[in-house]
């Protein structure tokens, strides 16, 4: 039998219980009385306002040392990458089903509107030749140097719809990556070459696949709206002897003193693409 010691214990027990959660002879709550659970959220709510305001203070003071228009840290990156359109590493078509290259043909096209005349109306024709200094300070909206579709020539879509897919003999476009301030020494040219025996004939444009000073530096994207990057549009002219085979073609930034040999990143002044035509 059950001590009557025992028989109390159990019969105060679930009294103790509510005691821990609520005492309504002391008033506390979770053993705290209202006036110490006000002290402990006072003391936390002034402890994250003051955590809260040194981070709006820090981002503050980082903002300022920041330019809208220019990055801070331009160092990484010395020579920009090279990217080709239709924008893809392998390209594969039967020149005898529109349906094979349509892909190709829209996504030139589609690329190419920016340089319509009508999109090229608000920029600048500048001198060919010179680099396009900045006029007014840093910040000030930038003018953009002109470049015409139709400098692409038999490459512009506009003589010939199909970009020479049709004929077998297709065209790619080439462009430099932009970088903000890049002033590329001497007289930079693309320069393309297929992996094979016998060379294949190409035909730049526009003439010797140039990329004139004009267009350079970049001043970024909010001070230079209207930028457009100049390009170079490589025709090959494959023949028969050509067709039914995958060729990779290696096209390079030269004549200046841009990078286009570093093993460690293949598209630094440099690219490499593969080309297919089905008869």
């Amino acid at each position: 039998m059950a001590s009557t010691e025992d028989k109390a214990a159990s019969k105060e027990s679930p009294s103790s219980w509510k005691d821990s959660i609520y005492n309504p002879r002391t008033g506390e709550l979770l053993g705290r009385t209202a006036s110490s659970w006000a002290l402990i959220l006072l003391f936390y709510l002034v402890f994250y306002c003051f955590l809260a305001g040194m981070f709006a203070l820090t981002m503050w003071v980082m903002l300022l040392t920041l330019d809208d228009s220019v990055p801070r840290y331009r160092d990484r990156i010395p020579s920009p990458g090279l990217a080709i359109r239709p924008n893809s590493l392998d390209i594969s078509f039967n020149r005898s089903d529109p349906q094979k290259y349509s892909q190709y043909v829209q996504n030139l096209e589609s690329f190419l509107q920016r340089y319509n005349d009508t999109e090229q109306e608000g920029n600048t024709d500048c001198s060919p030749g010179d680099y396009t200094l900045r006029e007014g300070g840093e910040g000030m909206s930038q003018k953009a140097c002109r470049f015409r579709r139709a400098l692409l020539s038999f490459c512009s879509g506009l003589s010939d719809t199909n970009f020479g897919y049709h004929e077998g003999k297709p065209c790619v476009l080439l462009k430099m990556n932009r970088i903000i301030g890049l002033m590329p020494g001497g007289d930079p040219y693309i320069n393309c070459t297929v992996k094979k025996e016998n060379p294949i004939q190409m035909h730049y444009f526009p003439k010797e696949g140039r990329f004139d000073k004009m267009y350079f530096p970049y001043y970024g994207k909010k001070a230079h709206e209207n930028y457009v990057e100049p390009l170079v549009a490589v025709k090959l002219l494959f023949t028969k002897e050509d067709y039914n085979k995958e060729l990779a073609v290696e096209c390079k930034v030269n004549g200046s003193n841009l990078l286009n040999n570093d093993d460690r990143d293949k598209f630094l002044g440099r690219i490499t693409f593969r080309i297919k035509v089905v008869e």
